[in-house]
């Protein structure tokens, strides 16, 4: 009984064991499987390649560029003074206005006279003293040396009455000069123009106290005109193709003259950045009266460029450079350029490209040096 209990049990622990036996077979089986499947998909996988980068293209040519420019300016006096008094008052009347027009020696302006008014009536009365004082020294003198020859003086009482001649008449002449100079100060309180012009500028009113030297009008004296420009210094780097300038008259372009640069100032004017070029005009038509505003023409001397939309421009560090097509491998590479001037929607080249070289107008952001690119002429050139 015993012995076939042992028997049964047995066969049932077998049963179990055969079920899960041929699981974990399974399971084995399937990792394989998946691994020789994964390691098959790895083998066959292979970079896809990236297409050239398409971007527009230029064959470089030089050319002749005839530049002009055009610019605006206003006529001005060749001479232009600023006028003021030389003593300090207070200004007691005011003659003239902003754009009268004066003659030479004309009074523009007078100082109230109280101070020099004395001071020219104490000098008359100190000259009166002081001729006065010498009649007196003229007659002991002439006493003396009739005593002297006749010999009733002594020679220190000669020589004393010679003395106070020679004083009174160096007092004489101090006093005379002091009356001078009060003149001249009492003088100094009517403003004067030394020349003919027209007032262009007026700074000071009636009651006013100004100094001596204060710039009370400014006068445009008459005779030569200019035309004066501010313009870019990078225009004066350019040769002109002559001396002669056109002026237009900007109201109205019927009126015209010629002139040539008179003057190009030395220094470039900090707030604007520009230069100031004065062109003499030669006979200035009446319509071009001082202020007017007229228009500059000038060529400059042609030269060999090349001409490439602005859209090819690049940097290198600080300095400007274009993207160049190998026209072999159709690799780029960025090449340092030298620009001649910028333009609207263009720039001109005069260094650093050569007639020939495949340059790259649009798409430069993209580029890499040695980056393949599939060039696409510009416009539809070949």
């Amino acid at each position: 009984m015993t012995a076939g209990r042992y028997e049964a049990g047995m066969l049932m622990a077998e049963a179990r064991l055969v079920p899960m036996h041929r699981r974990r077979i399974a399971v084995a089986c399937g990792l394989a499987a998946l691994t020789m499947a994964l390691a098959s998909c790895g083998e066959d996988k292979k970079p896809v390649a990236q297409a050239p980068l398409s971007v527009l293209t230029q064959v470089a040519t030089f050319a002749p560029d005839f530049t002009s420019v055009s610019l605006t300016g206003e006529i001005r006096a060749r001479v232009q003074s600023d006028l003021s008094f030389r003593v300090t008052g207070r200004i007691a009347s005011r003659l003239v206005d902003i754009g009268d027009r004066v003659t030479a020696g004309q009074v523009l302006a007078t100082l109230e006279t109280t101070e020099q008014t004395a001071d020219v009536a104490s000098a008359t009365a100190g000259v009166q003293a002081a001729e006065a004082t010498l009649r007196q020294a003229v007659g002991a003198f002439e006493r003396q040396k009739s005593l002297m020859t006749s010999g009733y003086t002594t020679q220190p009482n000669f020589d004393n009455a010679n003395q106070a001649l020679s004083a009174a008449q160096a007092a004489l002449v101090s006093a005379r000069a002091t009356l001078s100079t009060s003149q001249e100060q009492l003088n100094y309180t009517s403003l004067r123009t030394d020349a003919a012009g027209i007032i262009t500028a007026r700074n000071a009113e009636t009651g006013q106290v100004v100094e001596a030297a204060q710039a009370i009008f400014t006068i445009a004296r008459d005779g030569a005109r200019d035309a004066v420009f501010d313009i870019y210094e990078t225009l004066l780097t350019k040769e002109p193709a002559g001396e002669l300038i056109a002026i237009t008259l900007l109201s109205n372009p019927a009126i015209k003259a010629t002139g040539r640069v008179r003057e190009i100032a030395p220094a470039i004017d900090a707030a604007m950045g520009t230069v100031r070029v004065k062109i003499t005009v030669d006979k200035a038509p009446p319509e071009m009266g001082l202020g007017a505003a007229v228009t500059g023409a000038g060529r400059f001397r042609s030269q060999e460029v090349i001409k490439l939309p602005r859209t090819a421009i690049f940097a290198e560090g600080n300095k400007p450079a274009v993207w160049i097509v190998d026209p072999q491998s159709k690799a780029v590479s960025l090449r340092q350029v030298v620009v001649d001037s910028y333009r609207t929607g263009e720039l001109l080249l005069r260094e650093g490209v050569k007639a020939g070289d495949i340059v790259v107008t649009a798409g430069v952001q993209l580029l890499r040096p040695g980056q393949i690119v599939a060039p696409q002429p510009a416009g539809g050139q070949t």
